[in-house]
Parts: C-alpha cells; sequence; structure tokens
C-alpha cells in the first residue's frame, strides 16, 4: 500500500506554527511501521519546495512531491494539513484509488466561526472522500454531523504524539545555556517560597482554545493567596491586545493592577518556558486533546487543565469552574515539589499510550486502512 498525506508548506514555516503539521509527520512514521505499507508521500499544498527546517525527510525516510507528481505513486490519499484539489481527488477515485479526510481539527467551531466571526475559512465539496476520520475528542460529539455533512462513513482513530520535536527545540535552547524541565524551587533567603510564573499558551483564534478562563484561574489563585503566584504570562494576545473587551477583562483582574501580568505575542513552549515560566494553565471547549498538554507533562512542568482526558493526570479542574480551577493552581503551587514522583508517573502513563509506535495504535491504523480497502482479515495484524 502507498499512502499519499497532505502537507500545507509556506514562507517562513516552522514546526511549531501548529500542532497538525507535527501530526503529519507522527502518523506517516506511524504507517511506516506497518508491514504492508510501501510509502508515505507528503502532498505538497503549499508554496515553498521543502519542509520546516526541523523535519529531515531522507531521516524519516518520507519523500514530499505535489499532487499531481504524486498521482500513479500512492493507492491512498489523506487530506490532512492543507486541502487536496477536488478535481485530482475525483480522478484518484476514478482509478480506484481512496480518498480520507483525516480531520484532526474541532469540525464544529470550523464550520461555523468563519460565517459568525466574519473570517476567512476554506469548506471543499462535501462528497469528496471515501472516509472520514477523527480523533477521540470529537468522535462522540461531531461523527453523527460529519457523517450528514459529508454522505460518508467516519471513523475514530488513535491520537498521537511524540516527544521528537521537543525534544530536538530542548537540545538547542540547552545549547544556550537553559534548562528545560520543571525544578524543585528554592526558598529566598527570607525563608518564603517562590511562587509560580505562569504561562498561558491558548492561541486565542477561536472560542475552543481561549485565555480568558485561564486569566481568571490565576486571578483567583492570587487574590487568595498573592504568594503563590508571582506573574502571569499571556502569549497569542498582540493581535487583539487593544481590543476593548480584552482590555477590559485585562484592567479588572488584580494580577494586572499589582503589575504582575505580561501579555506576549507567539513563542514555542520549551524556548519561552525555560526562561520564563514554570506551571501552565490551560482551558478548552470541545477540544481536549492538545500538544501543549503533553508538552508540559514531558516536561513536568505543572499543568492546570480542564480536558477530561487527563483527568488523572496534572491538575484537573472541570468545564469554566474558575474557582476549582484556582484551587488546583494553589494545590500545584503549594505541593507540586513534594509529588513530584507521582506526577511523573502519571504523565509517563499518557505519553506511552499516545506514543505513534504503541502497539495498540498501529494495529488500529492497520485495521482503518485495510478495512478501507477491503483487505481481507485483519486478525493478527501486527506481531
Amino acid at each position: 500500500m502507498r499512502i499519499g498525506i497532505s502537507v500545507i508548506t509556506q514562507t517562513e514555516q516552522n514546526i511549531w506554527s501548529n500542532g497538525l503539521g507535527q501530526n503529519v509527520i507522527f502518523l506517516a512514521q506511524s504507517f511506516l511501521k506497518l508491514p504492508f505499507v510501501q510509502s508515505v508521500i507528503l502532498l505538497n499544498t503549499g508554496d515553498q519546495s521543502t519542509m520546516p527546517p526541523q523535519v529531515d525527510l531522507d531521516a524519516l525516510g518520507l519523500k514530499m512531491m505535489t499532487a499531481r507528481e504524486a498521482t500513479d505513486h500512492i493507492d491512498l490519499a489523506i487530506e490532512m494539513s492543507g486541502a487536496l484539489n477536488v478535481a485530482w481527488l475525483d480522478y484518484l477515485r476514478a482509478k480506484g484509488k481512496k480518498i480520507v479526510w483525516y480531520c484532526a481539527g474541532q469540525p464544529y467551531t470550523n464550520l461555523v466561526e468563519p460565517n459568525v466571526f466574519e473570517k476567512s475559512g476554506f469548506f471543499s465539496r462535501a462528497e469528496r472522500c471515501d472516509e472520514i476520520w477523527v480523533l477521540p475528542k470529537d468522535f462522540i460529539a461531531f461523527a453523527p454531523m460529519l457523517r450528514a455533512l459529508h454522505r460518508c462513513p467516519v471513523y475514530e482513530v488513535p491520537y498521537i504524539w511524540s516527544p521528537q520535536f521537543l525534544i530536538q527545540r530542548v537540545t538547542e535552547v540547552e545549547k544556550k545555556g537553559y534548562s528545560f524541565g520543571y525544578r524543585k524551587r528554592i526558598p529566598n533567603a527570607q525563608g518564603r517560597m517562590p511562587g509560580l510564573r505562569v504561562a498561558i499558551f491558548e492561541p486565542n483564534i477561536s472560542v475552543v482554545k481561549c485565555a480568558s478562563i485561564p486569566m481568571l484561574v490565576c486571578d483567583e489563585a492570587f487574590r487568595a493567596s498573592p504568594t503563590h503566584i508571582d506573574v502571569m504570562h499571556v502569549l497569542n494576545t498582540l493581535h487583539f491586545k487593544d481590543h476593548p473587551t480584552m482590555l477590559y477583562l485585562a484592567n479588572s483582574l488584580d494580577l494586572v493592577k499589582q503589575h504582575k501580568a505580561v501579555f506576549q505575542g507567539r513563542h514555542d513552549f520549551a524556548g519561552y518556558m525555560v526562561q520564563h515560566a514554570d506551571a501552565v494553565v490551560a482551558h478548552q471547549w470541545q477540544n481536549d486533546q492538545n500538544y501543549s498538554y503533553l508538552d508540559a507533562l514531558y516536561g513536568d512542568y505543572p499543568l492546570i487543565h480542564n480536558s477530561p482526558w487527563l483527568r488523572d493526570a496534572g491538575y484537573y479542574y472541570p468545564d469554566f469552574n474558575t474557582l476549582e480551577g484556582a484551587k488546583q493552581l494553589l494545590l500545584a503551587a503549594s505541593g507540586h515539589d513534594s509529588q513530584l514522583d507521582h506526577y511523573r508517573s502519571q504523565a509517563a502513563k499518557v505519553i506511552a499510550a499516545v506514543n505513534p509506535f504503541a502497539h495498540d495504535n498501529l494495529q488500529n491504523y492497520a485495521r482503518r486502512l485495510l478495512h478501507l480497502f477491503h483487505s481481507g482479515t485483519t486478525q493478527g495484524l501486527l506481531t
């Protein structure tokens, strides 16, 4: 079986621009571990001839071609990061090849937000694919909607992640003298334990991942115990720093009034954490599987989050409950050092479960591929 996966290349590209670029590489690596997969080609839908500098295609055993160049070199096209030309997809299907849309983003907001907020969006012809694959975070809530809209089967596939790009970035920052990973705090000369330096990494371009709730969590914790929170860093805010709603929210916070808040642009996780922060507060709405959470857990940083998927890892608060979020943040501030070994062991379980090469994950992807081509039994796929 020969597989093509769409990718977007663009000027000033970086693997940290979004999680989807990493996801493509993890999926391609998983496919290459399957005994019946002959090759994986990245289908270039962008305007550059190379991948981001962090991606060594030769070392990964991957090639990149335009979709048209790949026509006779693939049996399956997966539309994932970058839309594929519908006429080309129709041609592939006419030749007996298969088309899958791998829906990694939250499908409902991608459908409605461009209209509601009058921003640019994209929607390809609904009936262009044979199957849709969605991640566990979206399957129960959105599979019926996707099935009705696209008129094809919708299946759940494993959520996968590897620290390989994070390790690569950590190596870079450590060469500059920084140290990645949580370090136990040391009391100052007066015997006071330093408070946490909190970072909020929500992208703030959609309602599914926005900084508003984390900001309120931090401020509620600060009001309850000012010594436990040293500073709040809110990233990805420069594009709306002058918006009246943002200004009103920010100026209402005690952290801002006490000059303990910093608003920044976009930064990568490792590069920012090693210099400015030692804890992360996060919030999501119907989007509870995020790579930034795994970055934090891998580094043993306190992760205060509302992801049911990670209920047993990090510091969990439900839904939009800022009071409980503040309690969890204060719990991390007062007790993370003493229970670091337990925290690390819980995080390790999560990271092992999403390993692209984990046996269960490979088995599940193998079943999906063989089912798609009706290749007989799916028993004993891997040894």
